[in-house]
């Protein structure tokens, strides 16, 4: 429960080990390896080199498998459902995934995609172009004339195209006065294929005149025979071409059951090429390799094993230098494990700061279940989760964590009496002696009972956050910061809640009287110690600021009230759904028992998406926004070891 402590470490290996050293080191996943630019070692001696250059042909290599895996895709047959979706990657043995990277011939395959791959896109390529000459043609097909003779005319010239039909009667008169003839040979949609003679010397004004009417010239000249036989010909090429491609198709399709065998040389070569990009870019000498980077010290003993079976190469501890950023982990038991996903979505705390997670766990749940406040909701989400967990592949953190909210959203369900909504109430009447029993007090019927426990609970949270501040400060020795930034506002709020409670005639007025006085004193402290950096002027000016923003708190207080509003929301939407349902059960002939099934199942698991979906969003953002900002400040560095990652292949542990 707590920041893992770093060990700066500097491994120095000779060259022939390095290789071997780096895989060692992905395999156990527990050293950050700092590159050259990081690495103090660079800037003490900047006249370091690097350990070798990029490497272009694993990059080339990869890259190749990556178009490989993209084309055979559509000739795979790949596992669908929600079953795929949760285990993405395939299960496979340490010896199944040796036996495929040690064979070379699966190489060859990612050759013989490429030559498959690119034989389809001219085969594609060249079908679309025989389409689209036969396309061409086919208006012409009735002409009887070898079309290469349509050039052969000395004294006139012949013009070939496509005319408008609507423009085909008055260009025909305009021609005819230039001494030109139309033949109409066949039609292409709304347009005539149309032979246009005329004189040489009459070409020009024919050639503007068609132009006028949009004419398409169609080029023939460039081809022998009659329009039959081209249109024969190219349809003879068109099936060749079908049936070649249909070959490549097949092949295609052979080469897809190889698919799997590739992906794992895509993660097993995605991981080399992972690792030599380190060690290209790690200080060196001309003999050695410099690995400067981080361990935790927890993990200093495995690394030490790990270093210590190469002869050439020695493992020392050094000190951080001064203001160098430490990369950070957290550790958590089982139970607050889950809960590190809020921590992670929000950012890893300073390296110095408090580890968010165990505090932040039990007032997630708590109001998570509150936003819900139903236990069959729960028991369903429980289920749900479960389920999730037994197929998901990965991490299931989040799972989990959905889990305990769950267990306690049943518990949180059970004592505001909300089990579907009012459904024991509706549907099972002898049950509702038990439900009385458990109830603690109904929502509904007692609105100001949730609207004060809403905001106990989020004052008693925002209190929480000052005190941890206030105790990090004393543990860092910090005394001045956690008097004047904790110490007097956790005085002065409380002072101020008691005095209001004694206006109200909750306490005594003595006490209240006494609180409000001694309210004062911390509120001085805030005016004149709360802001301590540059003149009085500015720290006066700053300090009236913050006291005032003590009307801030009141709102973060007030924002806590969304638990109960998210809570009342979800218990009446679902009576309204029970209400529906009954009045469906009085449709006759049996229809109705159906029509409510429907109603009851369709509409309590919209309510639970959509309210669940709004309990964790709006769980999230009073950790985020109220309660982080307190103690936290955020921004640390991941601790990212060098490791092995797979994106296709799921290996299981020995």
């Amino acid at each position: 429960m707590a920041i893992s402590k770093m060990a700066k470490v500097i491994i120095v290996s000779h060259r022939t080990e390095a290789t071997q050293l780096l895989e060692l080191l992905q395999r156990g996943g527990i050293c950050q390896i700092l590159n050259a630019e990081e690495a103090m070692v660079s800037r003490d001696f900047p006249e370091l080199g690097i350990a070798a250059e990029r490497p272009k042909d694993i990059e080339e290599l990869l890259n190749r498998l990556t178009r490989a895996l993209v084309f055979l895709k559509d000739y795979t047959e790949s596992p669908k459902g929600l079953a795929a979706a949760l285990s993405p990657r395939t299960v496979i043995d340490q010896q199944e995934y040796n036996n495929v990277v040690s064979d070379k011939q699966v190489l060859d395959i990612v050759e013989q995609c490429e030559q498959s791959q690119a034989a389809i896109e001219k085969l594609k390529t060249d079908s679309e172009n025989l389409h689209g000459i036969l396309a061409e043609l086919q208006p012409w097909a009735s002409l009887q004339t070898p079309v290469e003779e349509l050039g052969w005319l000395e004294t006139t010239t012949c013009l070939t195209g496509l005319l408008a039909i609507q423009h085909f009667e008055q260009i025909q008169k305009d021609l005819a006065a230039l001494d030109a003839a139309v033949q109409q040979i066949g039609a292409a949609g709304n347009k005539y294929a149309c032979l246009i003679v005329c004189l040489n010397e009459q070409v020009n004004d024919a050639q503007k005149l068609l132009r006028s009417a949009d004419f398409e010239a169609v080029t023939l000249s460039a081809m022998t025979g009659t329009v039959a036989e081209l249109i024969e010909q190219h349809t003879q090429k068109l099936n060749e071409t079908k049936k070649q491609l249909q070959y490549q198709y097949e092949k295609a399709a052979v080469l897809g059951k190889d698919f799997f065998k590739l992906q794992i040389l895509h993660d097993h070569y995605t991981n080399l090429l992972s690792r030599e990009r380190t060690k290209s870019n790690t200080p060196a000498t001309e003999a050695t390799v410099i690995l400067e980077g981080w361990v935790r010290e927890k993990d200093y003993a495995r690394l030490e094993k790990i270093v210590s079976g190469f002869g050439a190469s020695s493992l020392n501890r050094i000190a951080p230098a001064e203001g160098e950023e430490i990369p950070v982990e957290i550790e958590n038991n089982n139970f607050v494990r889950p809960f590190e996903v809020v921590t992670r979505l929000y950012g890893m705390p300073q390296h110095f700061e408090v580890d968010p997670t165990a505090l932040l766990a039990p007032f997630f749940a708590l109001f998570f279940a509150l936003c819900l406040t139903d236990a069959g909701y729960g028991l369903v989400l429980i289920g749900l989760m479960v389920f999730f967990i037994r197929k998901m592949q990965g991490d299931t953190k989040l799972m989990w964590m959905l889990v305990i909210c769950s267990a306690a959203t049943v518990v949180a369900g059970a004592m505001t009496g909300g089990w579907f909504g009012d459904a024991v109430q509706q549907f099972i009447p002898a049950l509702e002696p038990i439900r009385a029993r458990l109830i603690w007090f109904d929502p509904l019927e007692k609105p100001m009972m949730f609207f004060g426990l809403s905001l106990a609970l989020g004052y008693f949270q925002i209190l929480t956050g000052l005190v941890i501040a206030f105790v990090h400060n004393l543990k860092r020795k910090e005394y001045v910061a956690a008097v004047c930034d904790q110490l007097t506002w956790l005085v002065m709020l409380n002072s101020l809640v008691v005095f209001g409670a004694s206006k109200a005639g909750s306490i005594p007025a003595g006490i209240g009287k006494f609180a409000g006085m001694l309210a004062i004193v911390p509120a001085g402290m805030i005016f004149l110690f709360s802001h301590r950096e540059g003149g009085w002027g500015g720290r006066l000016g700053m300090g009236f600021y913050n006291l005032f923003s003590a009307i801030f708190y009141m709102g973060d207080v007030l924002s806590y009230l969304r638990l109960m509003a998210l809570g009342m929301v979800t218990a009446g939407l679902a009576m309204a759904i029970n209400v529906i349902a009954k009045i469906t059960l009085d449709i006759p002939y049996g229809i109705g028992i159906v029509v409510t099934i429907l109603v009851l199942v369709g509409g309590h698991s919209f309510n639970i998406a959509i309210n669940a979906l709004g309990a964790f969003v709006h769980t999230l953002r009073l950790q985020y926004v109220e309660f982080f900002p307190k103690f936290l400040v955020g921004g640390g560095r991941l601790f990212e070891p060098l490791s092995k990652e797979y994106k296709h292949i799921y290996l299981k542990k020995a």
